[in-house]
């Protein structure tokens, strides 16, 4: 996969120009984080009906996920700008690991509620933090052009989970796919603790055609 990123960014977009690596490692694990979010809306349902649970419980399960993510995400992108990206980001995914984990373990609504607030919580960690590390990373003169490949990487992972997970659940059972949905994101949240480099976020963008293009205040 990194291969292909990396040739898909080199020869087609940049055509090796500027410094766009380090932001492959800010891409991988947010092509995971959707991953798991894809996962979520095609195998959390089944597998708690599986074990008896009615749709309006269910309901309760996968709206607790979004809600605490959107909510909690209004704090946490300040805290990424304050604080530390990288920080955020590997918290983020063990805690989201952390949840998948704890809903594949256990039988009981009161564990799973558990689980689902703590996938919320970590993707809120994760995703304003992520964004603005490839906005770090990319020049103004071609910073749609990075942002709109993260993209691409990025919404890809929903597509990947709903298949990876469904092809797992068949062959091994609901709980084993989310198990190695959550196995794949904690393993990923290591390797951005271990290869992703912060950047220096500066209060102003360079200067282009001279006059600033945008501020951050």
């Amino acid at each position: 996969m990194t291969r292909l990123i990396d040739h898909f960014y080199l020869d087609e977009l940049f055509d090796g120009r500027h410094r766009w690596l380090p932001m492959v490692e800010q891409m991988r694990p947010h092509l995971v984080n959707n991953l798991n979010d894809g996962m979520s809306w095609g195998i959390f349902p089944l597998f708690f009906a599986s074990f008896g649970l009615g749709v309006e419980r269910i309901g309760i399960l996968k709206a607790a996920y979004p809600a605490t993510w959107g909510i909690l995400q209004v704090a946490t992108g300040p805290l990424s700008d304050r604080w530390c990206r990288k920080g955020l980001i590997v918290v983020g995914m063990w805690v989201q690991a952390a949840g998948l984990f704890l809903t594949a373990a256990t039988r009981e609504f009161q564990w799973w509620l558990l689980g689902s607030l703590l996938l919320g919580l970590g993707r809120a960690m994760v995703y304003p933090s992520l964004i603005a590390a490839v906005s770090d990373a990319s020049q103004p003169t071609w910073r749609a052009r990075s942002l709109s490949v993260y993209r691409f990487w990025r919404d890809l992972g929903y597509a990947i989970g709903a298949l990876a997970a469904g092809l797992i659940a068949d062959r091994f059972g609901l709980s084993w796919a989310i198990g190695s949905i959550a196995g794949l994101t904690f393993l990923s949240g290591g390797v951005v603790a271990v290869l992703m480099q912060e950047h220096e976020r500066r209060p102003v963008d360079l200067e282009q055609d001279g006059a600033p293009r945008s501020a951050v205040v």
